[in-house]
């Protein structure tokens, strides 16, 4: 363990500091300032000597967490990391996009602020990057097998490098111009910026996971073709249709998926050049949906140069501390305010949007009005009704499941009551041999340290499935799929 009385000693939680507003508003780099790393090892020994580590269970990938905060209190910063990705491929990802269940389920977290164990990942992995430590991992030998990865979010990065150190073959494919899936374009540069995949990428390459842009699987590459030139498939495609609004008014121009609007700002962060682009410049933009990808579309059009912006949650305000329905080592809710809400923008909370107003094919306003929870359902609150002008309505409501279609029907996937790739035994696809499901695509929309324990399990199951048995570690076994 880490100092046994480091918790007394350091009462406080001490984490980055933000770069000022006015300054972060001006560009897309990482709101967040370095971090004195005297500080962190302060930090990293108030892990306590808890008896049975709850953020164990906390994090799905099963995070060996106290002992690399007790290596990181001692300096051992080499041994940390190895300790660190023992268990997760990829902590540069999640130390920066997790919401950290780990620390909502600390023991020190019942009665004090948690450990700051996020902070201490991201340390861990940028320290050794900074000692070029983060070196190639090769096979001992071929196994002569081939494996096809489809989708390169981070359960089919994390499935890809698993099953290539295991020694088979791998090819990821990915539709778009890049590696990286919602990591690459669906996450804005503020939060996590683009070198951080390309670093990994380099050396995943290094390990001979081949990487191939520009091919929707399905179409350029046939299910046929597919199927002859590899011994497994993972489908790791993640959950891509946005919840819609069909609502009066939805067919008016100016009404967008928040992944129609994102994609595109991410690409222009990065020097590309976006014809007709999307943009909140100077525009009155509602986001409609108070989650994380709500608060990036808002820091986006803050940054963008939007006149005034409004995010929009069905939901009511959360408690400023745990709320009851939550206690400790669940997940709680409560008010949180990100980077995107310190730098502006209105939330509204217990609204409702019933129709969208126009004027010659284009959104100028809406009509909304406040709700309550009656019976488990909403129920409008009569005499709240109010309209408010916009010119750019963001919909950030969640996602629905995996797209169909060339690739899924066609491989004869089945379907869960939710939508999502339905799955069995090693998470294979039920009823397709050899074909395998990771991440959103069957779990349904969820948070990237999932993503990741899915890919690494999936990989499990593939090696399983090629080779008869398989060394490589699962962190969630069938059953809790079957479960969930």
């Amino acid at each position: 363990m880490a100092d046994p009385r480091g918790f007394l000693k350091y009462t406080e939680r001490e984490t980055p500091t933000r770069r000022p507003v006015e300054l972060r508003l001006r560009d897309f780099n990482e709101v967040y300032n370095k971090f004195d790393h005297g500080t962190l090892q302060k930090q990293a020994s108030r892990c306590m000597d808890c008896g049975i580590p709850f953020c164990h269970n906390g994090c799905p990938l099963g995070n060996l967490i106290p002992e690399w905060n007790d290596l990181v209190f001692r300096g051992r910063w080499a041994d940390g990391i190895e300790r660190l990705h023992a268990t997760n491929n990829f902590p540069e990802f999640t130390g920066r996009l997790c919401p950290a269940p780990c620390e909502a389920s600390c023991v020190l977290g019942i009665n004090a602020p948690a450990v700051t164990i996020k902070q201490v990942e991201v340390e861990l992995i940028e320290k050794a990057f900074d000692d070029d430590s983060v070196v190639p991992v090769l096979p001992s030998e071929p196994t002569g097998r081939s494996v096809a990865v489809i989708g390169s979010g981070p359960a089919g990065l994390a499935a890809a490098q698993q099953l290539t150190r295991a020694g088979h073959a791998v090819t990821v494919f990915e539709r778009a111009d890049r590696i990286g899936g919602l990591l690459r374009y669906g996450i804005p540069e503020f939060k996590m910026e683009k070198r951080i995949i390309d670093r990994r990428l380099e050396q995943m390459t290094a390990e001979g996971t081949v990487f191939r842009t520009g091919v929707n699987v399905g179409v350029d590459l046939t299910v046929e073709e597919l199927r002859a030139q590899y011994d497994a498939v993972v489908l790791s495609v993640g959950s891509t249709i946005g919840r819609d609004l069909p609502i009066p008014g939805r067919e008016l121009t100016g009404i967008y998926q928040a992944m129609e609007f994102l994609p595109q700002a991410n690409r222009a962060a990065v020097g590309d050049t976006v014809p007709d682009q999307v943009t909140a410049e100077g525009k009155k933009v509602v986001i409609i949906g108070g989650g994380d990808t709500g608060a990036d579309c808002l820091g986006t059009s803050l940054r963008q140069g939007a006149e005034v912006v409004h995010q929009f949650e069905i939901m009511p305000r959360p408690p400023a501390e745990r709320a009851d329905s939550t206690p400790w080592p669940l997940y709680p809710l409560m008010y949180r305010v990100s980077s995107a809400h310190e730098e502006g923008g209105e939330r509204v909370f217990s609204v409702n949007t019933e129709q969208f107003l126009g004027e010659n094919g284009q959104v100028t306003g809406l009509r909304a009005h406040e709700v309550q929870m009656v019976g488990g359902r909403f129920e409008k609150v009569e005499g709240t009704d109010f309209d408010l002008e916009c010119d750019l309505v963001l919909l950030a409501m969640g996602f629905v499941g995996p797209e169909r279609g060339d690739l899924l029907d066609k491989l004869g996937v089945t379907y869960d009551p939710r939508g999502n790739v339905a799955r069995g035994e090693d998470f294979g696809a039920n009823g397709v041999p050899g074909v395998f499901v990771a991440g959103d695509a069957g779990r349904g929309q969820s948070l990237i340290v999932w993503a990741i324990a899915e890919g690494r399990a999936a990989a499990a199951g593939v090696d399983k499935y090629l080779m008869s048995s398989t060394e490589l570690p699962a962190p969630i076994v069938p059953t809790q799929v079957a479960q969930r």
